[in-house]
């Protein structure tokens, strides 16, 4: 695998970043049909506000010269927990490590401990991710619809 490297994002890069989002998570969106959560369903303007909020941070996921995906960082510096959401690898990229990668680069930027995030209980490559960067399972899990829940992991 390539080394991983991230790049921070810029406000002309918004509409990119969205258009990699639409397609990135269209699969989960057709399979689970969770059209009021989903990344592949916002709008560029919901992308575009998220990017304005003083404690986001989105940052390209490149190998090589490759943007193979993009990471969401929420960081508040306030003591509460920093937040990866979302993170996504672009489909034609999947399967080389670069998420595992990215986190352990967003952990070299921001620490890492004290961290959250939520994926799909039904995604088992996600819980199975997740589990190995040393995140832990809260215990809360909602329910989406009768295809699909949210389960909710920490890093301390």
């Amino acid at each position: 695998m390539e080394s991983v490297t991230l790049k921070a994002a810029a406000r002309e890069d918004m509409r990119l970043i969205w258009e990699m989002q639409i397609k990135a998570f269209s699969s989960l969106l057709e399979k689970y049909r969770d059209d009021e959560i989903s990344p592949g369903a916002e709008s560029f303007e919901k992308v575009m506000a998220r990017y304005e909020q003083p404690w986001t941070a989105y940052y390209f996921i490149v190998a090589g010269e490759e943007k193979v995906g993009v990471v969401r960082i929420v960081d508040r510096k306030d003591g509460s927990r920093k937040r990866i959401s979302p993170i996504w690898i672009m489909p034609e990229f999947r399967g080389h490590g670069y998420a595992q990668a990215a986190i352990t680069a967003v952990e070299q930027l921001y620490g890492s401990s004290h961290w959250s995030l939520d994926t799909i209980l039904q995604e088992e490559g996600n819980l199975h991710l997740y589990e190995k960067m040393g995140y832990h399972r809260t215990g809360r899990t909602d329910r989406v619809n009768d295809r699909m829940d949210i389960v909710y992991y920490e890093k301390d």
